[in-house]
Formats: structure tokens, C-alpha cells, sequence
């Protein structure tokens, strides 16, 4: 596998690749990978010649200094690991290579970004619109990979590509879960065991979410979810929603014409988790 740490490399790279007519499957993530992001570079490897995958925690999406401060970086193990699963190229830079100047550029994505994340992380998706833009921009693949579990993220990536007139495909790969169900997310490793403990409670709010909506009102099954949550005073949720698959504008009633998902998130002590199911 080849390490790749400098703009100037991976463009040079990904651009002779192109030339060799080379299709180029690419894995965004920001480190301490996990089986979901494995995932992800298994299905980018059976539809293209090469892989890419970077590893950049982007200081421009956090609107919280703590978070990013204690976000697990564990580049060494995760190199191993993609090496192991055959990945072709990994583009890990450091900050001061990605952004040698402050980015000034600024994205709105209008309604989509005012609900869920957007509301409660001001300034989250125009830095993850920044830092998308700039890899998509230096890697230029033809398939770009993303998990469900960020399900707005991957809705404002989106509108991204759709407006700015990328070349290339997205895929959403569905989330993988744990035995328990709890979402695989690089967070996870920063539970407490009994935090641990407790954070499947979420999913399990979301199943009986979604058997709730069979015969209840949207109110009437999100308040039964949000009691189930509050039995458990680890939990802090933040939101639960029930929103357009596409739009993620909420509902007040579903139907089988309309693309439905369930989203919520919590904390867990200091530790934010999101989680999301599609009916």
C-alpha cells in the first residue's frame, strides 16, 4: 500500500491513474477505522481498479474544540488494517497540509443543513462541504463511498456533487452494526463499559419507534420513544426525528408513498452518537 501524505502526491497519483484509464474507488474517513469503514473498502475494490482511502480528522467540522481534541487518531493501526484489506493508496494529511491557508469559502445548504445536525453543530456541514470539495478535488475518483449512519452528511454530499458537477458516483452503504446493535462509530471506543452497556438502548428506541408508527400518530410514537430513553439516565438525547428520507424535512404522518428514516442523537457522558434506521 502506498502512504501518500502531501497535495501534491496524491493529485500526481490519481492523475496518472485516470490517464491509465484506471477507475478510482475512494473511501473518505477520519480515522480509527472499524468494520462499517471496511465495509466500505470491500465494495469500492469490487467495482474499481484502485482504492484510495484517506485518513483526516477535519478540524473545520468541529464546532466543538473537545471533541475534536479527544477524536481517537490511530493512524499507525489503521494503516495496518487497510494494508491487510488490500487497500491501493492511503492519503493521510496532516492539517497544516490540507488547509496551508484558511479556507474562507462558505456553503449553505439551506433547509437541508437548519434540521437534526445542522441545527445543533452550527458550521458542521460547511466544513465537511470544504474538506469533500478539496478530496474529491485531489483524489477525482469515479466511486466515492459513504456509511448510512451519517445519513444527512451523506444528503449534503449530495446536493454537493449535484451542484458543483463532480464527476463521480456516491454510494451509501447501509450501517453495520454490533451484535447488540449499536452503530459501529469511531466514538464508540471512547465509552466506559457502562456506557457501553447502555448505548444499544438507542437502536432499540428506534425499533420501537418504527413498530410505534404502525398504529400511532408521528407525536404520538416519538413521545413512547423518547420515554423508553428516559428510563436510562445515561442517556442524553439531544433529538429524535422523524423525517423524509431524501428532504430529512420532518413529517407529521407516514405513508408508503413517502421514503421515512428515523434519526436521533444522544450522549453519552461527553461522547455524541448518531444513529438512523430507513423504513
Amino acid at each position: 500500500m502506498l502512504q501518500l501524505t502531501s497535495l501534491s502526491d496524491i493529485r500526481r497519483h490519481t492523475e496518472l491513474l485516470r490517464q491509465q484509464g484506471k477507475r478510482i474507488g475512494f473511501v473518505p474517513t477520519m480515522g480509527a477505522l472499524h468494520e462499517g469503514h471496511l465495509s466500505l473498502l470491500r465494495a469500492a475494490k469490487k467495482q474499481n481498479d484502485v482504492t484510495v482511502c484517506s485518513v483526516f480528522v477535519n478540524p473545520v467540522q468541529f464546532n466543538n474544540a473537545e471533541d475534536y481534541r479527544l477524536y481517537p487518531r490511530l493512524l499507525e493501526k489503521d494503516a495496518q488494517m487497510l494494508d491487510q484489506e488490500g487497500c491501493d493508496i492511503l492519503f493521510a494529511p496532516t492539517s497544516e497540509e490540507m488547509y496551508r491557508q484558511k479556507a474562507i469559502l462558505s456553503f449553505d445548504f439551506g433547509e437541508l443543513e437548519r434540521v437534526m445536525e445542522g441545527a445543533h453543530r452550527p458550521g458542521h456541514f460547511n466544513g465537511v462541504a470544504t474538506v469533500v470539495s478539496k478530496l474529491f478535488h485531489l483524489v477525482k475518483p469515479h466511486q466515492a463511498f459513504f456509511g448510512q449512519k451519517d445519513l444527512q452528511q451523506f444528503a449534503i454530499v449530495q446536493q454537493l456533487v449535484l451542484d458543483l458537477s463532480f464527476d463521480l458516483e456516491l454510494v451509501c452503504f447501509p450501517i453495520i452494526r454490533e451484535e447488540d446493535g449499536l452503530a459501529m462509530s469511531s466514538r464508540n471506543r471512547r465509552l466506559s463499559s457502562g456506557q457501553r452497556q447502555v448505548a444499544p438502548k438507542l437502536f432499540e428506541a428506534l425499533q420501537l419507534l418504527r413498530e410505534k408508527l404502525r398504529t400511532a400518530t408521528v407525536e404520538e410514537a416519538r413521545k413512547e420513544a423518547e420515554a423508553f430513553l428516559a428510563l436510562f439516565p445515561e442517556i442524553r438525547l439531544e433529538y429524535l426525528e422523524v423525517v423524509h428520507a431524501q428532504t430529512l424535512q420532518p413529517l407529521e404522518e407516514v405513508n408508503e408513498n413517502v421514503p421515512v428514516a428515523l434519526c436521533l442523537a444522544a450522549f453519552l457522558g461527553e461522547v455524541r452518537l448518531i444513529d438512523n434506521v430507513l423504513l
